[in-house]
């Protein structure tokens, strides 16, 4: 259906762009006293805004520019046209008016452009800053991000949360979290008690350096620094489970989801014959061991693996596990297969039963080993307040 036709919603937009002068006078730092009553909220928690990062030529989307830039237009459109979005560009006006020829007005009312200097990627997921809620209100907790691992330039990508909270457009603390590695990808909350991770990716030592809060791939140390700044009481981890093509070490949001009534969405492999049987098999049994607060088994929710894709003859990480959810809407990653699409979306909508599901194709993005989730962050109600109409 062309964006043209789809039904807009009323909203207002704006741009900003950082003011370096007024950086140090902007940041409030809030590391020296610790808070009290800190909670990781769920995805799920009331909303005020969904970010995205915009790809551009310096990254390495620029072989696929035109055709990832057709998959932000969707994925803008469809989280824009139920509630506020805000887009890091390096654009600026640019792509400002170059959005005005694809969305409907109020749609584009609803679209909020911060100009940064460049990132190295758009994976904003994995670098933007992860919200706790606090009896002192929102601390905006900006963890360092070293490229999975190392594996990738992340300079720019480390300096886009201040940057974002130099604009003024959010309410909330800025902490410098910035001595331990910590990707939003990599965990799961539940909002009450409860992280979901994996250890291939927290425990690994390419994640952890001397200097830092934690230098080593210490899980007790790591538990224990995870509880104090995100609030949680239990650290549930996962020791199998891998997508090929993965960048990140095992994302918990590639594989396993927490969803509202202690329900786990995650993926399941049935053909014996993938290179993932084993390993996703043994993932779902350390799933069916987990255990809620109180004592209960959590409701397990299986979606399919998708078919394979491929790019060059290397096997992408396609995963319907890595879906954005909304205030009203949980937005899938599709792959153009539409009988595991199909049943991936029903299934989903189990989890999320008094949600809108909503499929946006993914092919594109996988092409640079992420998806949907990966490309998003969203953030409280709270923290852009006077961005909601």
């Amino acid at each position: 259906m062309p964006l043209e036709a789809l039904p807009p919603r009323p909203g207002h937009g704006m741009t900003a762009e950082f003011n370096l002068e007024n950086l140090h006078q902007s940041i409030d730092v809030e590391q020296q006293e610790p808070r009290p009553l800190r909670t990781l909220p769920a995805e799920w928690a009331p909303q005020s805004a969904i970010l995205i990062a915009w790809p551009h030529a310096a990254t390495d989307w620029a072989d696929i520019l035109d055709e990832v830039t057709e998959c932000y237009v969707r994925l803008a459109y469809e989280i824009a046209v139920r509630q506020p979005l805000v887009i890091l560009t390096v654009e600026g006006l640019e792509l400002e008016a170059y959005l005005s020829k694809q969305l409907p007005q109020a749609v584009m009312q609803n679209i909020h452009f911060v100009i940064v200097p460049t990132t190295n990627d758009t994976w904003v997921r994995d670098y933007g800053f992860l919200t706790v809620q606090s009896t002192g209100g929102a601390e905006l907790m900006d963890f360092r991000f070293n490229g999975w691992g190392g594996k990738f330039h992340a300079d720019h990508d480390n300096a886009a949360n201040k940057l974002l909270f130099a604009t003024n457009l959010m309410r909330g603390h800025y902490v410098d979290a910035l001595d331990f590695e910590l990707e939003g990808g990599g965990i799961e909350s539940d909002g009450r008690d409860t992280l979901l991770t994996t250890a291939e990716c927290l425990l690994n030592s390419n994640r952890r350096r001397q200097g830092d809060a934690v230098p080593t791939p210490n899980k007790a140390q790591v538990e224990d620094l995870l509880k104090e700044r995100l609030g949680v009481e239990r650290v549930l981890w996962l020791h199998h489970g891998y997508l090929a093509g993965d960048d990140t070490d095992s994302h918990i949001d590639t594989l396993a989801r927490l969803c509202p009534n202690d329900t786990i969405v995650y993926v399941q492999c049935t053909d014996t014959e993938d290179e993932h049987y084993e390993a996703l098999a043994a993932m779902e049994r350390e799933l069916q061991a987990f255990r809620t607060l109180e004592d209960k088994p959590y409701r397990l929710v299986p979606v399919p693996l998708p078919d394979a894709c491929y790019d060059e003859g290397e096997r992408l990480p396609a995963t319907y596990a890595n879906f954005l959810i909304m205030n009203k809407a949980v937005l899938v990653p599709i792959y153009a297969q539409s009988e595991k699409d199909a049943l991936a979306l029903k299934t989903i909508q189990t989890a999320f039963p008094e949600h809108e599901i909503v499929g946006v194709d993914c092919r594109a993005l996988i092409r640079q080993h992420g998806s949907l989730h990966c490309a998003t962050m969203q953030f409280p109600r709270e923290v852009f307040r006077a961005l909601i109409k």
